[in-house]
């Protein structure tokens, strides 16, 4: 039988890099596709554009903002995600402090200081004890300066203008995986508990010792999550 083609959605200022460990192990043995997730300023429209040219059928999975954007694929298409993956993301609206911080660093991305984003994020996005992985840090900057300033611009108005889907996760009726970094200071363990509660059935993983970028932080915790969601027949 052949395996489900594999859907991800990056997050905030990310690329395919977000998700190049987990591209390794898992295109041996399916196809991946990584969403396009930096020509829209609403997640509807880059649910729908990424729905465009999905396959048929698909495993999803989302970080952060690619949460928010496979929880609306999920929304529009239910028939078609055969199973889906929530990482380090939220179902709740944006509160009116982080919509205020966004506010600001648009302006500073419009201004001609799009690195003092990276600056102002990167204490964020992290666990504490990779502050100082120049590795990393290296890969998060490439990928913002891929995304560059509009595109960040647009998904930072689209992360404002998210619905709250709070009410709509009791729908979901496909193998569900919740999985956030332990000292994840951006989505909190307790919006990954939330979620996995009102979801019927879904798992929840928490990843010890990581951030917010759980699948470059913890690659080999979060593949064999990903790999036991997608065995899962119910």
């Amino acid at each position: 039988m052949i395996a489900e083609p594999l859907v991800l959605v990056p997050g905030l200022n990310c690329t395919a890099a977000l998700f190049q460990p987990q591209i390794e192990v898992f295109v041996t043995e399916r196809v991946v596709h990584i969403v396009d997730q930096t020509q829209d300023d609403t997640i509807e429209g880059m649910a729908a554009r990424a729905l465009s040219v999905a396959p048929p059928r698909f495993a999803l999975g989302g970080l952060s903002m690619g949460g928010y954007v496979a929880l609306a694929m999920q929304r529009m298409a239910p028939e078609r995600v055969t199973r889906l993956a929530l990482l380090d993301t939220s179902a709740r609206p944006d509160p009116e402090e982080a919509t205020a911080r966004r506010r600001v660093l648009m302006e500073r991305a419009r201004s001609g200081h799009f690195q003092e984003v990276h600056q102002a994020l990167w204490p964020r996005l992290v666990h504490p004890d990779r502050f100082v992985d120049k590795a990393l840090e290296s890969i998060v900057l490439a990928m913002m300066n891929e995304t560059g300033v509009d595109a960040f611009c647009r998904q930072q108005e689209a992360i404002i203008a998210r619905p709250d889907s709070r009410p709509l996760l009791a729908a979901i009726a496909c193998p569900t995986l919740v999985l956030v970094g332990e000292q994840d200071a951006i989505t909190p363990v307790e919006m990954a508990r939330e979620m996995a509660d009102a979801v019927p059935g879904a798992t929840l993983a928490v990843v010890p010792d990581t951030g917010h970028l759980a699948t470059l932080e913890a690659p080999v915790h979060v593949n064999a999550a990903l790999a036991k969601w997608l065995m899962r027949s119910t």
